[in-house]
C-alpha cells in the first residue's frame, strides 16, 4: 500500500512539473494573439488597411490561386480596387484595358459590424464607381478575410486573403 502511495505521489509530482512549462509557453502565444487582434481592430476602425487577395472564387468555374499582387486599399479618403475577374460579364467594357475590377472611389459608405464569433463585417458601397455596387469584407480577429464583390454587369465574385497595414509609398 505504501508503494502504491509513493507511485501515485511521484506520478502526480511529475505531471505537475510537466504542466508548468506548457503553461509558461502558452502565455506568449496568448499575448501575441491579443496584440494581433488589437492591431487588426485598429486597422478596421481607422479605415487604413490593404486587403491582399490570395485566392479567387468565381460563381462559375474553378477556384484559382493568385500569383500576382492584387489588392483592395481602404483609407478614409478613398477605396482603390485592383482585382482580377473570372466569370460571366453581361456587357463588355468600353476600354479593353479595364478588365478585372479596377476603380478608385472617393465617395463611398463604410459600415463596420462586429461578428458574433469575433471579427468584423465591413460593408463598402461606392457611389462613384460605375460597375461595382457593393463590397463585403469579412475579417477575422487574426487578419484573414474574404471579400465578395457585387457588380451591376457581372456575376458576383469572391476573394480570400488577409489584411495588412498600408505601406507608405516613397515619392
Amino acid at each position: 500500500m505504501k508503494a502504491l502511495k509513493n507511485i501515485i505521489g511521484v506520478t502526480l509530482a511529475s505531471l505537475l512539473l510537466l504542466a508548468v512549462p506548457f503553461d509558461m509557453q502558452a502565455q506568449p502565444k496568448k499575448k501575441a494573439t491579443a496584440e494581433k487582434t488589437a492591431a487588426v481592430k485598429s486597422m478596421v476602425d481607422t479605415q487604413d488597411y490593404v486587403f491582399k487577395a490570395q485566392t479567387v472564387i468565381p460563381m462559375s468555374g474553378r477556384t484559382r490561386q493568385i500569383t500576382s499582387d492584387y489588392d483592395l486599399k481602404v483609407t478614409k479618403e478613398e477605396v482603390v480596387a485592383y482585382l482580377p475577374y473570372f466569370g460571366r460579364a453581361y456587357s463588355a467594357p468600353i476600354d479593353p484595358s479595364k478588365g478585372g475590377i479596377q476603380f478608385t472611389s472617393k465617395d463611398f459608405e463604410y459600415t463596420t459590424t462586429p461578428r458574433k464569433k469575433g471579427g468584423w463585417e465591413v460593408l463598402i458601397r461606392p457611389k462613384d464607381a460605375r460597375d461595382v455596387q457593393q463590397l463585403t469584407l469579412t475579417i477575422s480577429e487574426n487578419g484573414y478575410g474574404s471579400l465578395q464583390v457585387i457588380s451591376t454587369n457581372r456575376q458576383p465574385i469572391s476573394f480570400s486573403g488577409y489584411i495588412t497595414e498600408k505601406k507608405e509609398t516613397k515619392k
